[in-house]
């Protein structure tokens, strides 16, 4: 990973620990020797950054777009739903997909106290700065970090980001399947506790991230995923999307309490060609390699690439044998990636889709799940396996999604579909290892 500079609470941290160094405590596992007396101290944990949310983007789609008139003299209020929890926070603005320059005028945050009208506690509201200014221009292709800022975030609650644009973009930058509400008002009014009149749309634009300074092991979990992980089929601003479910769990288990889960899923993402947005392959840099304190990954793809290639017509035998190989040959590559960064890699597989009315699969298509979800089962591919595909699946007709699971679309589970894969996630994955502060 790219180094990141020391803020001023790292290089404390790294100033103590050459102090302990120098009094000979070199070799001591951590520990310090106190002025005076020859008794042994911790000395306390680095400081890193870890990625407490984050947001995959991609290029709106029509439907999903503001008109540029929206955006002109605009006030936009974003809300977010936070995993680990922290005293400093550092929050990363995005113009990835943009052709030219993104001006932001300002941009605070505050905790919100109403998802359904944007009100915010006006005590809690903190001007960001970046490079100690109160606006950025984003280069075009490019992602900005605020400057840190002292902000009391607990765990589990959600920030509200406002930002002020005197101008539109020359291309939004977007995740459009929020599942939260946003709200847009004409005029300046950032450091307003309530926007009356405000439109409303759950779509997130310009943000892709949210990092907390964090002490010892604390790291993150990413899941790169499609519309299952997005959470298609949840209710606006319930937080219901299986990656929100396995933050919750995670947080309740002493073994896991420390660990964030980033969500990297993208409605309509396949791993061998773009659908809405790039693929998944594509994506593993930014969304993924280059999240702050990322220590796992777990990877939910696969569907979208099986019930596209035969939604229009059938494949031959070669055909489909082909595809199967293909999407094999994109989770190798994946995991190489990911191994040579040090991150292991647990494999979701693919649920059932019979009965989708939007692809209409075959048994040709189901066969080549199966081979899909086979390999992804076999020892020595990925490092761990989350058997989403069985838990979910229809025990008096194995091809379907178990009714009560079913979002009636045959293809997304609902909200308690998406607790029982949170559910399957095995948490060996995340305390078999050694931890060790995640690398910056």
């Amino acid at each position: 990973m790219s180094a990141r500079p020391l803020n001023r609470v790292m290089l404390a941290c790294a100033l103590l620990a050459c102090a302990g160094c120098s009094a000979g405590t070199a070799g001591t596992g951590g520990a310090g020797v106190a002025a005076g007396t020859g008794m042994r101290v911790p000395l306390p944990a680095p400081a890193h950054w870890v990625g407490t949310w984050a947001a995959s983007q991609q290029i709106p789609e029509p439907g999903n777009a503001l008109p540029p008139a929206e955006l002109r003299n605009a006030t936009l209020r974003q809300i977010v739903h936070l995993t680990l929890g922290g005293r400093e926070l550092r929050v990363r603005l995005s113009n990835v997909f943009g052709t030219r320059p993104l001006r932001i005028e300002s941009v605070s945050i505050a905790r919100p106290v109403s998802q359904r009208t944007g009100a915010i506690d006006a005590s809690t509201r903190t001007a960001l700065t970046f490079n100690g200014r109160a606006g950025v221009t984003i280069p075009a292709g490019a992602v900005y970090y605020s400057d840190p800022i002292a902000f009391d975030a607990p765990p589990l609650s959600n920030l509200a980001i406002t930002m002020y644009l005197r101008r539109p973009p020359a291309r939004e930058t977007s995740h459009p399947g929020s599942r939260q509400t946003s709200f847009l008002v004409h005029g300046e009014h950032v450091s307003e506790a309530t926007l009356p009149g405000a439109k409303r749309f759950a779509h997130w634009f310009f943000v892709s991230g949210v990092d907390v300074l964090k002490h010892g092991p604390a790291a993150a979990v990413v899941v790169l995923g499609d519309s299952l992980t997005d959470g298609h089929a949840t209710p606006n601003n319930s937080n219901t999307r299986w990656p929100d479910d396995l933050a919750r769990r995670l947080a309740r288990h002493p073994a896991t309490r420390d660990l964030s889960v980033l969500n990297a899923g993208l409605g309509g993402n396949r791993l061998l060609l773009n659908g809405l947005g790039p693929n998944a392959l594509a994506r593993v840099d930014r969304d993924v390699l280059s999240q702050d304190g990322v220590r796992y990954l777990i990877v939910l793809e696969g569907v979208n690439d099986l019930g596209t290639a035969t939604m229009h017509k059938r494949l031959t035998p070669v055909q489909n044998a082909a595809l199967v190989r293909h999407i094999i040959g994109a989770y190798k590559q994946i995991i190489l990636r990911a191994h040579a960064h040090g991150i292991p890699v647990m494999g979701g597989t693919i649920p059932p889709f019979m009965g989708s009315t939007y692809y209409h699969p075959s048994a040709a298509t189901e066969a080549d799940r199966e081979k899909v979800n086979a390999w992804i089962r076999a020892p020595g591919h990925f490092d761990a396996v989350a058997h989403f595909a069985r838990v979910l699946r229809d025990p008096s007709d194995p091809h379907r999604l178990r009714p009560a699971y079913d979002s009636g679309d045959n293809l997304h589970p609902n909200p308690a579909g998406y607790r029982r894969m949170a559910a399957a996630v095995p948490l060996s994955f995340f305390t078999r290892r050694a931890r060790r502060p995640a690398a910056q």
